[in-house]
């Protein structure tokens, strides 16, 4: 098994399941739905959608930089607005989640163990490192997205 082949398998459990930790992001989005996830938590902070639109959004940036584009995103971008809930809006987040994540596999696909060596372009680091960061970021998520969830279960 190849390095790339690591990493791929590390973030399709990191996404879709089979963690070794526990659920994924896309598992802990059972606990959600098109109404509480919309629920701030803190009052202030963000909503589960936000924190699922936040994810996909680091995946795609990982891919822009995989393939060679310097990304240095807005904060609008980095935290996209929900918009207004609905069924649609919260279908459309999850289908945004596994577009990213399949967009993020295939270009991880293209690569080589040696170009993991690259240096992310406009960064101090290189694509291994990019490519551990997209799983340990969408796992840090995950588990506030499960926190969300649990919380909204017990009408906290």
């Amino acid at each position: 098994m190849t390095e790339i082949d690591r990493i791929r398998d590390q973030l399709r459990r990191a996404i879709l399941g089979e963690a070794w930790h526990g659920p994924s992001v896309t598992e802990t989005l059972s606990h959600l739905d098109e109404t509480n996830a919309w629920v701030r938590m803190p009052p202030s902070g963000h909503n589960a959608c936000e924190l699922l639109l936040h994810v996909a959004t680091w995946l795609e940036i990982a891919r822009e930089r995989l393939e060679g584009r310097p990304v240095t995103p807005t904060p609008e971008r980095d935290w996209p607005p929900a918009g207004e809930p609905s069924p649609a809006a919260w279908a459309a987040a999850k289908d945004r989640l596994r577009g990213s994540y399949e967009d993020l596999d295939r270009a991880l696909a293209a690569l080589s163990d040696a170009d993991l060596e690259r240096g992310a372009p406009g960064k101090d680091y290189t694509l291994y490192f990019l490519a551990h960061g997209a799983v340990q970021h969408s796992l840090y998520h995950a588990g506030q997205l499960m926190l969300f969830g649990r919380l909204l279960e017990d009408g906290t």
